[in-house]
């Protein structure tokens, strides 16, 4: 393993990718004033723009659906990449050499222009392969992809391509580019003994979620071809690994994103079909079964709706195989159990078959009709036994339950316990499949038992407009973006003066870091702040702040810090006294004369001291 990335690198990431510069790449933005820009947000769908970039602090907001951050988390969210992807990324694309710690010593993914220099290797070859789909040498693929209803625009919609016969054409055209043949055979595109890797197929581009082109696949034509498999894939790779690459995510992320649906097919012209057709939220492996991995990378883009109401649907096949894949995605991937589903055609057709035959409707109509995994993998545990017999239905009880018991989440057990107790008949009780479930779960191991214990947090949610905590949200905003001018003038205040529990955690990891003053001349204190939240829903709130343009259209000058802090303070100031007037009226001066004279003094202090804070910002005399 490489080791890992030194902060100084990662600053000089942060410093050198302008915020402004990479969200424009995906985002029209355009200027709000005072600073900030705004534009409609990617991540979440609407008509009018309530994304905020700030480039002055690196951050970026959305004020509709929450998402903020820096340069770093921006990408992370948008390709669904890794952090250490994201930083690697970006560090290619801005001159940044990246240092790491000594680690192991070796490294197992390129950085700076090595990585470069293979994307740009699998571009040409890509850009390659299109031009010669069209040359007279191509017919066999033209044909190939015409009884799949794929016509020439389809085709460069998917940048689908045809690799010469000869197998000396594509290194013959990289070298012409400049590439070493050490660069071409790292990248597998060319084989050690000199040979391109796809000869004579036709060949689909896998891109990254950007559309960086990584590596190839390719289907055999010719009943002659050598190459051993109907497909074959670029094999691992710097920047190819299979089990974290799924075909069409540079075309389905968004949809993805907006509607929190997945659909993962078997083959590159099943995401085709499934495109074409309308479902644009289609993609697949690459020559390899769905793993935990690929499952990650499908959660990444799914954001939000992953762990609530989004949904992961494949289209397994209805024979031996489609069963198996199922089952191992029900037990290797426990996360998507309560959003997945399984499509699967009356006739068996995937959905290029299906599209060929019955049109773009029936690939749309069989997405619609998926059931739920459970339940698909729940039938076909039981259709193995004879359900006609008594003896066969308790067996297939007893093996439901043993999947059922695997089930992290223990509130759905009673509602499958009643599916399965409907599909055996009436002589199945509900309550005997839930207690031979217990039965089960209890011979389970405790390293299992343990995995099941799930943290969830709730964050406090936050209304940006609360005219309750207007002044404190104000105050922070010049914390956060304006520590130098609001500087030494916030000794007074303290955690005390915030009353919402958002504010004052922020409040705290100000304090923590040495307070606004210790942001004076700082450029990356908002992100210092964000990176030392702790939470993902405090780190928001500072990304928040950060792009929340100020209640003036001019630069913050002493007077209007000044103003905010004494309404701030004198908020407190209103709550004590509110606070000693609720005690005075419930004493008994009778009882108590003492406690009540002192009470009295307590609140002509604080009526002293809330009308002196509010003399300062009176005009001299």
């Amino acid at each position: 393993m490489a080791g890992r990335i030194l902060e100084k690198s990662i600053q000089e990431v942060r410093e050198k990718a302008r915020i402004d510069d990479v969200v424009s790449q995906y985002v029209t933005l355009r200027n709000a004033g005072g600073g900030s820009m705004k534009g409609l947000c990617p991540f979440h769908d609407e008509k009018s723009p309530s994304f905020h970039v700030t480039p002055a602090r690196q951050m970026f907001y959305c004020f509709g659906c929450q998402a903020g951050g820096d340069v770093i988390s921006f990408v992370m969210k948008i390709d669904g990449l890794s952090f250490g992807e994201t930083v690697e990324r970006l560090a290619d694309k801005y001159g940044v050499v990246l240092e790491r710690d000594d680690g192991d010593g070796h490294q197992d993914r390129p950085r700076g222009p090595q990585r470069g220099k293979l994307i740009e290797a699998h571009k040409v070859a890509a850009e390659f392969f299109a031009e010669q789909l069209l040359t007279p040498a191509a017919l066999p693929a033209r044909q190939f992809l015409a009884e799949r209803s794929f016509d020439q625009a389809a085709a460069q919609q998917f940048g689908v391509g045809f690799a010469p016969t000869d197998g000396k054409s594509l290194i013959k055209h990289l070298r012409g580019r400049g590439f070493s043949e050490a660069e071409l055979v790292t990248a597998n595109l060319i084989r050690a003994n000199g040979w391109d890797v796809f000869q004579g197929r036709v060949v689909w581009p896998i891109r990254e979620s950007n559309g960086d082109v990584i590596g190839f696949g390719a289907r055999k034509l010719f009943d002659d071809d050598r190459i051993p498999g109907k497909y074959i894939h670029t094999s691992e790779t710097p920047i190819y690994k299979k089990n974290q690459v799924l075909y069409g995510i540079d075309l389905a992320r968004q949809g993805m994103r907006t509607t929190g649906q997945a659909v993962v097919v078997e083959g590159y012209t099943d995401v085709m079909a499934c495109h074409l057709a309308g479902v644009t939220t289609a993609v697949a492996t690459c020559g390899t079964a769905f793993t935990p991995e690929h499952g990650k990378v499908v959660r990444r883009f799914m954001g939000d709706f992953a762990a609530a109401a989004g949904e992961v649907v494949f289209t397994f096949d209805g024979d031996k195989a489609g069963q198996a894949a199922a089952m191992k995605v029900f037990a290797g991937d426990q996360e998507f159990l309560s959003q997945t589903y399984v499509a699967v055609a009356p006739d068996g057709l995937d959905p290029c078959d299906l599209r060929i035959k019955q049109g773009d409707e029936a690939v749309k109509a069989l997405i619609e009709g998926r059931k739920p995994l459970y339940e698909f993998v729940l039938r076909n545990a039981m259709s193995q036994f004879d359900l006609d017999r008594a003896d066969g239905r308790v067996d297939a009880m007893r093996e439901a339950a043993k999947l059922v018991a695997s089930i992290r989440d223990k509130s759905k057990v009673t509602a499958f316990a009643q599916d399965i107790s409907r599909f055996l008949g009436s002589d199945v009780d509900t309550n005997d499949v839930v207690a031979e479930v217990r039965r089960q779960a209890g011979r389970r191991t405790g390293s299992e038992a343990a995995r099941e214990q799930v943290e969830v947090t709730s964050p406090v949610r936050l209304d940006p407009r609360d005219p309750r905590y207007a002044v404190e949200r104000d105050v922070l905003k010049l914390v956060v973006q304006h520590p130098v001018v609001i500087g030494r003038t916030t000794a007074e205040i303290g955690i005390d003066d915030f009353t919402h529990p958002a504010y004052r955690a922020l409040w705290e990891l100000v304090a923590a870091a040495g307070g606004p003053i210790a942001g004076a001349g700082d450029a990356s204190w908002a992100t210092r702040l964000r990176d030392a939240a702790g939470t993902p829903a405090l780190a928001d709130v500072v990304s928040a702040l950060a792009v929340e343009p100020l209640r003036t259209t001019k630069e913050p000058d002493a007077a209007y810090v000044l103003e905010h802090v004494v309404r701030l303070l004198e908020a407190t100031s209103q709550r004590r006294i509110a606070d000693v007037k609720s005690r005075l009226q419930r004493a008994d001066p009778v009882a108590d004369p003492d406690g009540y004279q002192a009470m009295f003094a307590e609140l002509a202090t604080l009526e002293r001291r809330r009308r002196a804070l509010l003399q300062r910002l009176m005009p001299p005399a």
